[in-house]
């Protein structure tokens, strides 16, 4: 089955209006840049976005917030992103903000069909909230529902025609276990390679994950946050 199509533009176009999406990425590493400018273009509003942080201000997930195409946010900061903060606090947008750790272990769970799990993380704190808790061998949990999607748009470095995908360093974060807990799954990916080209041990995501595939035609290789020594100095 040839699961690849030929546009970012075609891939998103059956993300209607009041979806849930998933977004890949850590920081500005891993995004789907190419489907997010595709969903940018198109204007699909009212979406609830499940990402590590919502990018910055003119890149990744931050152009779609600032056309205010997203009701709500689940993330686990808010990041270099300055439109983020502003929407957060005027009360213009939804956010519930998760400790990094739960959001990894909520999306795992959402794919491997876990109905929840008992963490001590966020106990005693607003994170608990109207949660149900628990001592288990002497120690507070809180308990903690999985995360689904209808959608995930990830990034993979390599990718064949089947689905089959391989991430990259640190875009191998959230892609892969978000891959799993979505209806429906996009990838787009830096090489597109024939079936076969991949050694099976390589696979970081099976093709059955995946649901269309497309090859990026440009990336922007962007640092989220610069930091460089300033003059020579003494070591």
């Amino acid at each position: 089955m040839n699961k690849v199509l030929a546009t970012a533009a075609e891939a998103v176009a059956q993300i209607p209006d009041g979806a849930t999406v998933m977004v890949g990425g850590f920081g500005v590493c891993g995004n789907p840049e190419n489907l997010l400018a595709a969903l940018l273009a198109q204007g699909t509003k009212r979406l609830t976005v499940i990402s590590n942080n919502a990018g910055i201000d003119d890149f990744g997930l931050g152009p779609i917030l600032k056309a205010k195409q997203i009701k709500r946010m689940i993330a686990t900061y808010v990041g270099e992103n300055r439109e983020f903060e502003r929407q957060f606090l005027a009360g213009e947008l939804e956010v519930e903000l998760v400790p990094q750790g739960t959001f990894s272990e909520r999306i795992r769970a959402g794919g491997a069909g876990i109905g929840g799990f008992f963490t001590p993380t966020g106990f005693g704190t607003i994170v608990a909230e109207g949660k149900e808790t628990r001592v288990i061998d002497g120690r507070d949990y809180v308990l903690e529902l999985p995360l689904k999607a209808d959608f995930a748009l990830v990034r993979a470095f390599k990718g064949d025609r089947l689905g089959n995908l391989v991430f990259r360093k640190t875009a191998r974060n959230f892609n892969p276990m978000m891959a799993t807990a979505a209806r429906t799954t996009i990838a787009e990916v830096e090489h597109l390679v024939e079936p076969g080209d991949i050694e099976p041990d390589a696979v970081h995501t099976p093709g059955i994950f995946v649901r269309h595939i497309i090859e990026g035609p440009t990336y922007s290789r962007r640092v989220e946050k610069r930091t460089v020594r300033s003059g020579h100095g003494s070591r």
